[in-house]
């Protein structure tokens, strides 16, 4: 049983890899979206996400810890996610990061003077 896989398109058997297609639509809009590793998005992603578990085991602890450390945990890991997904030019993730950043800070801006 020693088969071999096909190669090229020229072979009938051969099947479009992801690299084809996108070769074969010929546009400028289409990329191939690989999770780099071990780069720097990789480390930012991991310390932003370590945070973001802090803010939310600072939010789910309750009085005892106080508010301002959730958010500041949470400002940290979003402005984090924000420079990964702007690195990666992930839309939905620049979105959600763009909105939540401001009515973040506006929160710690408010938890500060009250």
């Amino acid at each position: 049983m020693n088969e071999e896989t096909p190669k090229d398109s020229t072979d009938p058997e051969w099947i479009p890899k992801l690299d084809d297609k996108i070769a074969a639509l010929n546009s400028s809009r289409v990329y191939k979206k690989v999770t780099p590793l071990h780069d720097n998005t990789w480390y930012v992603k991991w310390v932003g996400t370590i945070f973001m578990v802090l803010a939310v085991s600072s939010r789910s602890i309750g009085p005892p810890v106080d508010h301002i450390f959730d958010q500041c945990f949470s400002l940290v890991g979003l402005s984090c996610w924000f420079w990964v997904a702007f690195q990666w030019h992930d839309r939905a993730l620049m979105t959600v990061n763009a909105i939540c950043l401001p009515l973040l800070i506006a929160g710690i801006i408010r938890s500060l003077l009250v």
